[in-house]
């Protein structure tokens, strides 16, 4: 997907306010609700039956998907490069969004990892990482190099300026190491190069296809034990295209299908709090490509609190 902002998915009735503030990977809620949970709409209010019918008209030939691809990079590439524009004018939530991700984050490491990975030397991906944001108040404090791939070339240039050592405030040990100017249906990582591949507010860029086939290359990169964790915003059923950023806002069920599909598990998901009523819900699953497998989960037996027999 492009850029690591977020989308605002843009109600037909406030498209005045989203001229004015510009789409962004935080997502407003259109009041038009969906018939049916493989139903869904796009940000004017016209319905589709289901997603085959909507990406047979976006990308049903390579000259469409051509221009869906190119139009959601242009769309980027008019956006300033900084926190409140990518973040479409909602830069207020980027403090929930990290203190969020953060307490996620410590789970799964001190899950996955002996001693959450304080004694390794851990890797990450940083998918539509934007200028930065998610690498600097988040990844490069946890994992000692992380690469950052991003389709949008002046948002790249802003996070190499962000992340230069003399803006950083973490050891020499943590750094940024490569800035991937690449958009995701055509990444492809090094073979087991990451721990975690974090994926934040761009997969809706990538029509269901290309879906599919970047998490297929991207399970190729992890390491063994690695895992994804992808952040988006989440439609109450169905489906919501946006128009014009062309990206696509899954619900949970599509989500789920899609997993199926990539051969993915869910491990763990949360919900994100603390954002704006206005805006969609945004939701973090981390993915293994293994059947999760819990450790410590039973819970001792407990005596009867019967009495005992008097004799």
């Amino acid at each position: 997907m492009f850029a690591a902002p977020i989308n605002l998915c843009v109600n037909p009735l406030l498209a005045a306010t989203h001229q004015a503030n510009g789409s962004s990977r935080v997502r407003a809620r259109p009041n038009t609700k969906t018939q049916m949970e493989i139903s869904g709409l796009d940000s004017n209010g016209r319905q589709f039956k289901n997603p085959d019918e909507m990406w047979q008209e976006e990308v049903g030939d390579s000259q469409k998907k051509h221009d869906w691809y190119s139009n959601g990079v242009g769309y980027w590439q008019g956006v300033e490069a900084s926190v409140e524009g990518v973040l479409g004018g909602y830069g207020h939530v980027n403090e929930p969004d990290i203190c969020t991700s953060e307490a996620f984050l410590n789970t799964l490491l001190a899950r996955f990892f002996p001693d959450a990975g304080r004694n390794q030397h851990l890797v990450a991906l940083d998918c539509g990482s934007g200028i930065g944001r998610v690498t600097k108040n988040l990844l490069i404090r946890y994992f000692n190099e992380v690469d950052l791939l991003e389709p949008v070339s002046h948002f790249l240039e802003a996070a190499r300026e962000n992340l230069s050592p003399e803006n950083m405030m973490v050891s020499g040990d943590h750094k940024a190491v490569n800035f991937y100017c690449i958009p995701l249906q055509e990444f492809t990582p090094d073979a087991g190069r990451y721990d975690v591949i974090w994926i934040q507010w761009c997969i809706g860029h990538l029509a269901d296809d290309d879906f599919v086939s970047f998490f297929e290359r991207a399970k190729a990169g992890l390491k063994p034990g690695g895992f994804f964790v992808l952040k988006e915003n989440l439609a109450r059923s169905g489906f919501v295209l946006d128009n014009e950023d062309k990206s696509l806002t899954r619900s949970h069920v599509y989500f789920k299908e899609l997993f199926n599909r990539c051969g993915l598990h869910i491990y763990e998901m949360k919900d994100q709090k603390g954002f704006p009523d206005e805006l969609f819900p945004v939701r973090m699953y981390a993915l293994t490509t293994e059947i999760p497998k819990r450790v410590g989960t039973s819970r001792p037996k407990r005596k009867s609190n019967r009495p005992a027999v008097i004799k």
